[in-house]
Formats: C-alpha cells, sequence, structure tokens
C-alpha cells in the first residue's frame, strides 16, 4: 500500500493549460507493481472538472488495485463531499479512475491557497489469494488505505514509549476530536509528535484501526468497554457502534452491572435497553445483584435502580 498527496502547484497558472493538459505523479510502488496518478482539465456538463486516474506502470501482469482520493480544504481538512474509491482489476499499461472528480470552481472557491490544492490519494493492491470482494469499493468512509500505511504519515503519537505514525488529515476525517487537535488552534497542531498518557499502545493501536464487525469477534467484554469509551472520547461514532454492538452479545450475570453503567455514561440507549432486559429475568438478577460491580454502579448511577425497579419490581 502506498498513499501519496498530489499537490496541483500553481492552480492559477492552469488557466490557460489546454482540456487533457496532464499532470503526472512520480512512480508509485504498492504491491510490487508501479503506478502513477494522473489528472488533467474535462470539460463536462457546461463546467470544467479535474480528472483523476490511477494508471498501471508495470507490464508483467493484471493487478487488483483499491484506489481512494479526497481533496482538501483551505483549512486543512479533508473534504467531506469531495471523496471517492473504487476497487478495479487493471491489465498492464491501463488506466482507471473519474473523469469528473471534482469541479475547477469547487476548487477555486473552497480548496485554493496561496495559489495550490492539494488530494491525498491512496493505492493498495489485493493478494491474489485475498478473498475481498469488489463490495469493499462501497465504503469510502473508511479511509483503512490510508490508516494502514506510515508512508506520508505527517504526525506520530507516543504511547507508554511505543510510537505510532498516522496522517493528519485521515484522523481529522474520521474524528472531530482528531480534527481539533491535529488542525485547529491547540498546540498539538503545530507539533510532529504527540504524547498521549490516558491510553494503552494496543487500545490507541485498535483505536485508530477502523476494523470491521468481525475483528471485533474474540474481543473480552472488559476491553470493549474500554475501548467504546475511548471512541466516545474521539467522537469515532461508527466505533462506538461496533462496540455496543458487541457488549450486547456478551451480556452475562457478571459483567451486566459495568456493561449498563458503561452504556449509561457514554449514552448507548440500545445497549442500557438489553442490559435492563437482562435484569428483568429473576435468575439474571439475583446473580448481578451480588457482584461488585453491581454495587458501583448504584453508587455511581443511582438513578439507574428506579428504572430496575419499574422493570424488575424489586
Amino acid at each position: 500500500m502506498r498513499p501519496s498527496m498530489f499537490d496541483s502547484c500553481n492552480y492559477r497558472g492552469t488557466n490557460k493549460v489546454a482540456i487533457r493538459h496532464v499532470v503526472s505523479s512520480g512512480d508509485i510502488s504498492a504491491g510490487r507493481h508501479l503506478w502513477k496518478i494522473r489528472c488533467y482539465p474535462q470539460a463536462g456538463k457546461g463546467e470544467l472538472y479535474l480528472s483523476i486516474f490511477l494508471r498501471h506502470e508495470s507490464r508483467s501482469k493484471d493487478a487488483k488495485a483499491i484506489f481512494e482520493a479526497f481533496v482538501m480544504d483551505r483549512d486543512g481538512a479533508p473534504s467531506s463531499s469531495y471523496r471517492s474509491r473504487f476497487v478495479h482489476v487493471f491489465p498492464p499499461n491501463a488506466s482507471h479512475g473519474w473523469p469528473q472528480f471534482v469541479q475547477r470552481s469547487v476548487l477555486e472557491s473552497l480548496c485554493l491557497t496561496d495559489g495550490s490544492f492539494i488530494i491525498m490519494c491512496g493505492v493498495k493492491v489485493v493478494p491474489e489469494h485475498d478473498g475481498q470482494s469488489s463490495d469493499i469499493g462501497s465504503h469510502p468512509g473508511h479511509l483503512d488505505i490510508l490508516l494502514d500505511s506510515a508512508d506520508g504519515s505527517d504526525v506520530s503519537f507516543i504511547v507508554d514509549g511505543e510510537e505510532f505514525t498516522a496522517h493528519r488529515a485521515v484522523l481529522a476525517a474520521r474524528s472531530p476530536v482528531f480534527k481539533a487537535q491535529l488542525l485547529g488552534s491547540m498546540a498539538d497542531a503545530n507539533m510532529s509528535s504527540i504524547t498521549l498518557n490516558d491510553i494503552t499502545p494496543a487500545m490507541f493501536k485498535d483505536l485508530i484501526a477502523d476494523k470491521d464487525d468481525d475483528e471485533f469477534g474474540g474481543s473480552a467484554s472488559k476491553k470493549l468497554q474500554d475501548l467504546l469509551a475511548a471512541a466516545d472520547h474521539y467522537a469515532l461514532d461508527r466505533l462506538k457502534l461496533l462496540c455496543a454492538s458487541k457488549l450486547q452479545k456478551k451480556i452475562s450475570g457478571d459483567i451486566v452491572a459495568s456493561t449498563l453503567a458503561c452504556a449509561q455514561m457514554y449514552n448507548c440507549p440500545e445497549l442500557k435497553k438489553r442490559c435492563i432486559d437482562f435484569f428483568a429475568d429473576e435468575k439474571n438478577f439475583k446473580k448481578a445483584v451480588l457482584t461488585h460491580d453491581f454495587a458501583q454502579m448504584v453508587l455511581q448511577f443511582p438513578s439507574i435502580l428506579d428504572e430496575l425497579k419499574v422493570k424488575v419490581r424489586v
């Protein structure tokens, strides 16, 4: 996998550039294949567009690749409207992309800074033995291509002595908290290395990995609760929902009280309902009420006891 920043310097100078005049990146190596990203002005529907294509430069054999791109706005944050992703099988010397990726007027009004604009691109080659199907292209919000690699990273996090490299733009696209921290007026926005003290390396790795639902199958309930708390702190809503969904399937008498407290604290209404429904069974209630977590939950959230009394009739 190889991410790349495609920077069109001197945008104003392109006013007189001919239609389909190609601006090309350097060689990009991904999956033992060479690639180039090409962009050029393209007329269409009464307006001028910027076209972006990925070209397979290798001559040996076909390659299945995932390609994604998004425009950076003038504040240095990823645009939520102008991003795309696809998966495609490239024969040697073949190109595939978007003939009308973004309107030129959009770049001029929203993205132009000091005569330049920036488009972040990522290329990932899918190995022949990989069972991923073409529906991987239907999830443009995941940004996992750019999350997977340290290539082109512009910030690092130090967590308990372990270093994690990342891309500010990608983290900002996933989390408004990261956006404020890395691209806003906070001191961290000007730092190339940030130390975090309130999280473990394993937890931070899970936090920024953008996992799919089936990757959480073997996670312990306590780990899921901690990860849900971290996801809530960084406003990673998708990860928060995944953790809550997995916790619903792991409810038992031993951990239902701590799970209910977690649901209450981090505003997970469906998870909270499942826990209270679990308490409604007398056998479950008798087991859970004897746990240390139940006593802690009642002290921390006394109002929950009133809700339980209605449901359980205690």
